[in-house]
């Protein structure tokens, strides 16, 4: 069960805004470069981003985030750490094989032979980008039932590339002083949660700290769901890809453990690939600002949950997005900055490109993509302060710069 430790803390998250101190991030590798058309749709892609290009525009928005004072550290960087001890190694790489669905299978061992000749990074590099079958030699011998199970058709892999890891935002979420694990709604994605595991298991820095959610649950939440509204309120999307019996378990163990957060707002959204995760129609730029997609603008249905008496009480509210905001958050004012302004046809395109999917790195000072230029000038006629970085690549993947961070510390955000 979780706890509270007193220890020094690791993670710090307690709202949106607050000074971004530390995040996570994964450059993007290989594995965009194991991506066919004929697979995009059951890999979770549109098209197929130009690996050379889409490592400078995040190398670019990495530097934005360092200039800015934030500490970067890679998902790739903490896995490799993790597994420096030979048996947590040998542990993921089983895990691995198992979730690979290559349980009890002869290519397991040539494969174990395979990934045992690499150093850690190499390992975790390999895992991520996947296995093609041209990259291994020796499993068209032995068993025939093994070599027609591989090469009986034209699948090129033997383990699935993993392309969406580069959104760093939806397989854990910082939440206080712990984190969420979580169980990702496709095959594909709920693979990158292993390394999450490993990280929050093993890795010294961040194995004592409080797990509010674990990818071993059989309803599916993810983080582009889950925003911190402030230091007492979660907003949690019901979505496309988290469910309903997730947010019930994710709600009580948060609010029965945390001593911080109060009330968990359940908003639920359509479920399209276009309104995919709440923070792509939704985000917070400053205490009492935030992005929307004018398509959330009309009455929205709102489930408010607390905790009263050890269990999680529910209350329906339907409203305005503003007056259901400003009565939870306490503001006496609520400004929603829609995104492409007032243009259907400029709100669909940006859109698609994520226009709705800031990433505050401080109250009132947010990162976008340069390409969403309607928004972005309509969030500077707000005040925002904006920091553009170029996406003409990563935005292919349809997730923007929220999507592509895990905050692990910010600041406490000052009333």
């Amino acid at each position: 069960m979780a706890t509270e430790l007193q220890v020094k803390t690791a993670l710090h998250n307690t709202s949106e805004i607050g000074r971004l101190r530390k995040v996570m991030l994964h450059r993007p590798g290989r594995e965009l470069e194991n991506l066919m058309p004929e697979y995009l749709e059951r890999l979770l892609f549109d098209d197929i981003p130009y690996l050379k290009a889409a490592q400078a525009e995040h190398d670019a928005f990495a530097q934005c985030l360092r200039d800015n004072g934030a500490e970067v550290v890679y998902l790739n960087d903490l896995v490799s750490e993790t597994i420096a001890d030979p048996e947590v190694r040998r542990e993921l790489v089983e895990q691995f094989l198992d979730e690979a669905e290559l349980t009890g299978h002869r290519i397991r061992e040539i494969l174990k032979d395979y990934f045992a000749d690499m150093e850690d990074e190499e390992l975790v590099d390999a895992m991520m980008a996947g296995v093609r079958k041209s990259d291994v030699r020796g499993f068209e011998t032995g068993k025939l039932s093994d070599y027609l199970s591989f090469r009986s058709d034209d699948y090129p892999f033997l383990i699935d590339p993993m392309p969406n890891l580069y959104f760093t935002r939806d397989p854990f979420a910082t939440i206080g002083t712990g984190v969420s694990l979580h169980r990702m709604h496709t095959v594909t994605r709920n693979r990158e949660t292993l390394f999450g595991k490993f990280i929050f298991k093993y890795h010294p820095e961040y194995r004592d700290v409080p797990k509010w959610y674990d990818r071993g649950e059989t309803s599916s939440l993810e983080g582009g769901d889950i925003l911190i509204l402030s230091p007492e309120v979660i907003a949690v999307g019901i979505s496309q890809r988290t469910e309903e019996d997730s947010i019930d378990k994710f709600a009580h163990t948060v609010l029965s453990i945390s001593k911080t957060f109060k009330k968990i707002l359940a908003f639920n959204i359509p479920k399209t690939r276009s309104f995919m995760h709440l923070d792509t129609v939704f985000t917070m730029v400053d205490r009492d600002k935030f992005t929307i997609h004018p398509n959330i603008l009309h009455e929205i249905t709102v489930f408010v949950m607390e905790l009263k008496d050890g269990r999680v009480v529910i209350q329906e509210e339907q409203g305005r997005l503003e007056d259901i905001l400003k009565k939870h958050l306490g503001l006496d004012r609520v400004t929603l900055i829609k995104c492409g302004s007032d243009s259907p046809i400029d709100a669909a395109r940006e859109q698609w490109s994520d226009g709705s999917n800031t990433l505050a790195i401080a109250p009132g000072e947010v990162v976008v993509y340069e390409r969403n230029y309607v928004t972005n000038r309509i969030l500077e006629e707000h005040g925002i302060k904006v920091h553009t970085v170029p996406c003409s690549e990563l935005s292919r993947g349809r997730g923007g710069p929220r999507c592509m961070s895990m905050p692990f510390v910010r600041d406490d955000v000052e009333k």
